[in-house]
């Protein structure tokens, strides 16, 4: 019963993956307009963080979607199909569990945040405060 159960959503996900795909790229949300210095700046914080997620985790195409309504060009590190980034993702953050920021800090630090909406929050008290006048 169990190896029918695996089957079944696995078969579920194939289905569903391209779906979700295509919808994200059809809802994707327009980036916010900044001055060239402005996303200059932005650009450079950005350096400092990746994130680790699955390409159809329908949390991670959320926090996707949160990158790009805030014009961030943050780095996608895919710990599915890299074992690489997998294997970094356990070892830094304690457990394989995507989406994951990344975020280093200027003392060389590392935080791993986990959990799409803390995720999201997080990039919007970091970046969003200078959108309220765009």
């Amino acid at each position: 019963m169990r190896l029918v159960l695996r089957y079944f959503f696995r078969g579920v996900r194939l289905v569903l993956s391209p779906v979700m795909l295509i919808a994200e790229k059809l809802s994707t949300p327009q980036s916010v307009e900044r001055s060239t210095e402005e996303q200059a700046r932005v650009d450079g914080e950005c350096r400092q963080l990746a994130l680790y997620q699955f390409r159809s985790c329908p949390f991670c195409i959320k926090v996707r979607k949160e990158m790009a309504r805030l014009g961030l060009k943050i780095e996608i590190r895919d710990a599915q199909l890299d074992p690489d980034r997998r294997q970094e993702l356990e070892a830094g953050g304690g457990k394989v569990k995507v989406p994951c920021l990344l975020i280093t800090h200027d003392d060389g630090s590392e935080e791993w945040l986990y959990e799409s909406d803390a995720i999201n929050a997080w990039l919007h008290r970091r970046f969003g405060h200078s959108d309220q006048a765009a």
